[in-house]
Protein backbone atom coordinates (compact mmCIF):
# COMPACT_ATOMS: atom_id res chain seq x y z
CA UNK A 1 0.00 0.00 0.00
CA UNK A 2 2.69 2.26 0.93
CA UNK A 3 4.50 1.87 -2.29
CA UNK A 4 1.71 2.45 -4.61
CA UNK A 5 0.74 5.68 -2.64
CA UNK A 6 5.12 6.15 -3.35
CA UNK A 7 4.06 5.73 -6.92
CA UNK A 8 1.24 8.14 -7.16
CA UNK A 9 3.33 10.79 -5.17
CA UNK A 10 6.14 10.61 -7.84
CA UNK A 11 3.41 10.28 -10.36
CA UNK A 12 2.39 13.58 -8.83
CA UNK A 13 5.80 14.76 -8.30
CA UNK A 14 6.63 15.00 -12.33
CA UNK A 15 3.62 15.50 -13.71
CA UNK A 16 4.39 19.03 -11.54
CA UNK A 17 7.38 19.69 -12.98
CA UNK A 18 6.37 19.05 -16.58
CA UNK A 19 3.76 21.28 -16.41
CA UNK A 20 7.09 24.04 -15.37
CA UNK A 21 4.87 26.05 -13.04
CA UNK A 22 7.21 26.14 -9.34
CA UNK A 23 9.65 27.69 -9.33
CA UNK A 24 10.48 27.20 -5.92
CA UNK A 25 10.42 23.88 -3.23
CA UNK A 26 7.96 25.27 -1.46
CA UNK A 27 5.50 25.82 -4.51
CA UNK A 28 6.05 22.00 -4.86
CA UNK A 29 5.36 21.28 -1.38
CA UNK A 30 1.90 23.52 -1.43
CA UNK A 31 0.82 21.84 -4.90
CA UNK A 32 1.50 18.25 -3.71
CA UNK A 33 -0.15 18.71 -0.06
CA UNK A 34 -2.87 20.32 -2.23
CA UNK A 35 -3.25 16.81 -3.97
CA UNK A 36 -3.65 15.07 -0.88
CA UNK A 37 -0.12 14.15 -0.08
CA UNK A 38 -0.33 15.52 3.59
CA UNK A 39 2.97 13.93 4.69
CA UNK A 40 5.31 15.59 1.86
CA UNK A 41 7.99 18.11 3.28
CA UNK A 42 10.58 20.74 1.67
CA UNK A 43 13.69 18.00 2.45
CA UNK A 44 10.97 15.18 1.06
CA UNK A 45 10.96 17.47 -2.22
CA UNK A 46 14.73 18.10 -2.30
CA UNK A 47 15.36 14.39 -2.32
CA UNK A 48 12.62 13.94 -4.89
CA UNK A 49 14.31 16.78 -7.04
CA UNK A 50 17.88 15.20 -7.06
CA UNK A 51 16.60 11.92 -7.60
CA UNK A 52 14.62 12.75 -10.72
CA UNK A 53 17.81 14.90 -11.80
CA UNK A 54 15.50 18.24 -11.77
CA UNK A 55 16.89 21.77 -12.83
CA UNK A 56 15.88 25.12 -12.33
CA UNK A 57 15.30 26.96 -15.66
CA UNK A 58 13.39 29.56 -17.62
CA UNK A 59 9.90 28.49 -18.73
CA UNK A 60 8.21 29.94 -21.93
CA UNK A 61 7.00 33.13 -19.63
CA UNK A 62 10.44 33.48 -18.76
CA UNK A 63 9.79 32.46 -15.17
CA UNK A 64 12.96 30.28 -12.86
CA UNK A 65 11.02 27.17 -12.62
CA UNK A 66 11.83 23.56 -11.77
CA UNK A 67 11.76 21.03 -14.43
CA UNK A 68 12.86 17.85 -15.55
CA UNK A 69 15.66 18.03 -18.61
CA UNK A 70 14.04 17.66 -21.68
CA UNK A 71 15.66 13.65 -22.16
CA UNK A 72 14.85 13.28 -18.48
CA UNK A 73 11.30 14.26 -18.94
CA UNK A 74 10.23 11.61 -21.62
CA UNK A 75 12.00 8.58 -19.37
CA UNK A 76 10.33 6.22 -17.17
CA UNK A 77 11.89 4.30 -14.54
CA UNK A 78 13.21 1.30 -16.37
CA UNK A 79 15.99 3.03 -18.20
CA UNK A 80 19.11 2.45 -16.21
CA UNK A 81 21.48 5.34 -15.47
CA UNK A 82 24.63 3.26 -16.97
CA UNK A 83 22.25 3.46 -20.17
CA UNK A 84 22.96 7.21 -20.45
CA UNK A 85 26.84 7.59 -20.19
CA UNK A 86 28.08 7.35 -23.57
CA UNK A 87 31.51 8.22 -22.95
CA UNK A 88 34.40 8.52 -20.17
CA UNK A 89 38.04 9.98 -20.83
CA UNK A 90 40.63 11.86 -19.47
CA UNK A 91 43.27 14.31 -20.11
CA UNK A 92 45.90 13.36 -16.94
CA UNK A 93 44.03 16.66 -14.97
CA UNK A 94 40.15 16.26 -15.70
CA UNK A 95 37.34 13.07 -16.58
CA UNK A 96 35.24 13.90 -19.27
CA UNK A 97 32.04 12.43 -19.18
CA UNK A 98 29.66 12.21 -22.68
CA UNK A 99 26.22 11.50 -21.69
CA UNK A 100 22.88 11.32 -23.22
CA UNK A 101 21.44 14.72 -23.95
CA UNK A 102 19.96 16.49 -20.59
CA UNK A 103 21.23 13.00 -18.49
CA UNK A 104 24.54 15.18 -17.27
CA UNK A 105 22.92 17.27 -14.39
CA UNK A 106 21.67 14.31 -12.60
CA UNK A 107 24.79 11.97 -13.21
CA UNK A 108 27.28 15.07 -12.06
CA UNK A 109 25.06 15.03 -8.81
CA UNK A 110 25.19 11.53 -8.20
CA UNK A 111 29.18 11.84 -8.29
CA UNK A 112 29.26 14.68 -5.97
CA UNK A 113 26.89 12.82 -3.48
CA UNK A 114 30.63 10.09 -3.78
CA UNK A 115 32.86 12.66 -2.86
CA UNK A 116 36.36 13.22 -1.80
CA UNK A 117 36.85 10.33 -0.09
CA UNK A 118 36.64 8.61 -3.28
CA UNK A 119 38.41 10.25 -5.22
CA UNK A 120 36.20 13.02 -6.23
CA UNK A 121 36.70 16.73 -5.63
CA UNK A 122 33.76 17.98 -7.98
CA UNK A 123 32.03 17.85 -10.80
CA UNK A 124 30.41 20.72 -13.87
CA UNK A 125 28.10 19.54 -15.74
CA UNK A 126 26.66 21.28 -18.91
CA UNK A 127 23.68 19.35 -21.22
CA UNK A 128 25.54 16.14 -22.12
CA UNK A 129 29.26 16.88 -20.64
CA UNK A 130 30.40 16.49 -17.31
CA UNK A 131 33.92 17.50 -16.09
CA UNK A 132 35.12 15.64 -12.95
CA UNK A 133 37.93 17.28 -11.26
CA UNK A 134 40.10 14.44 -9.12
CA UNK A 135 41.01 15.00 -5.94
CA UNK A 136 44.29 13.86 -6.41
CA UNK A 137 45.35 14.08 -10.81
CA UNK A 138 47.89 11.43 -10.25
CA UNK A 139 45.31 8.95 -9.48
CA UNK A 140 43.13 10.24 -12.44
CA UNK A 141 43.41 6.70 -13.91
CA UNK A 142 42.45 4.87 -10.92
CA UNK A 143 39.36 7.26 -10.43
CA UNK A 144 38.50 6.84 -14.46
CA UNK A 145 38.45 3.18 -13.69
CA UNK A 146 36.27 3.30 -10.71
CA UNK A 147 33.34 5.28 -12.62
CA UNK A 148 33.71 3.09 -15.53
CA UNK A 149 32.70 0.99 -12.97
CA UNK A 150 29.95 2.49 -11.18
CA UNK A 151 28.63 2.74 -15.04
CA UNK A 152 28.70 -0.76 -15.92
Amino acid sequence: MASQKQEELIKAFRQLLKEERCGSQSQIVEQLQAQGFDNVSQSKVSRLLSRHGAVRARNARNDQVYCLPPELGKMDSNIAVRDLVEEIANNGMLIVIKTSPGAAQMIARLLDSIGRADGILGCVAGDDTIMVAPVNAKEIDELQKSICELFG
